[in-house]
């Protein structure tokens, strides 16, 4: 992503704009951006409150944060799938001490933590985007890649991987509308005094 980031901005914005992989929460600067723009992104760190004091750290003062990630009840009725199948036999012992990997929190609570982190000007909102698929084929190597990776993490690798999204996408076939993720959308900014 950061080379494809990389090749679309640098031939416009040159040396103003740069790019850098860190490991979530935790970010190297000090006072060092003037805007933190991330997608589909901050559902994947569990520690919001740790993210929001670091990313305030890293923005100069007036910064700016723009971001949008999965939220609220992003992806339940899709959890629920993995759910049933998770716990059915051969898949529950793989899944015992299973507690997700995701933070999908709501407005109010990603206010609260903004603001905690000393932001002003926030703002929050939650709106649904719900993906269909085309059919099985194209549902099944999407899930397979993006939303069920953790859980396939978790399986040996082998034949039992593939029966879990077997499992699971002859449910998303049967649920209406089929081959739809229940995607909803957290949109978040703020401003660093």
């Amino acid at each position: 992503m950061l080379l494809a980031a990389r090749e679309t901005l640098a031939p416009e914005f040159g040396r103003r704009v740069s790019f850098v992989r860190v490991a979530l929460p935790w970010l190297p600067f000090d006072a060092w951006a003037d805007l933190l723009f991330s997608t589909a992104t901050f559902h994947w760190v569990r520690e919001h409150e740790q993210l929001f004091r670091e990313i305030l750290r890293a923005l100069r003062p007036n910064g700016r944060i723009f971001a949008q990630c999965g939220g609220g009840p992003n992806l339940a009725a899709a959890h629920a799938l993995a759910e049933e199948v998770m716990h059915s036999p051969p898949f529950a012992k793989y899944f015992e001490t299973w507690s997700g990997v995701w933070e999908f929190s709501t407005p109010e609570v990603t206010a609260a933590r903004l603001l905690a982190a000393g932001f002003v000007e926030v703002r929050t909102s939650l709106e649904p985007a719900p993906a269909t698929f085309d059919d099985e084929t194209a549902y099944r190597e999407f899930v397979t890649t993006v939303i069920y990776n953790p859980h396939l993490e978790r399986i040996p690798e082998g034949p039992l991987r593939t029966r879990f999204i077997d499992e699971i996408t002859a449910r998303a076939g049967r649920h209406t509308p089929r081959f739809t993720l229940d995607y909803w959308r957290l949109n978040l900014e703020g401003r660093r005094p």
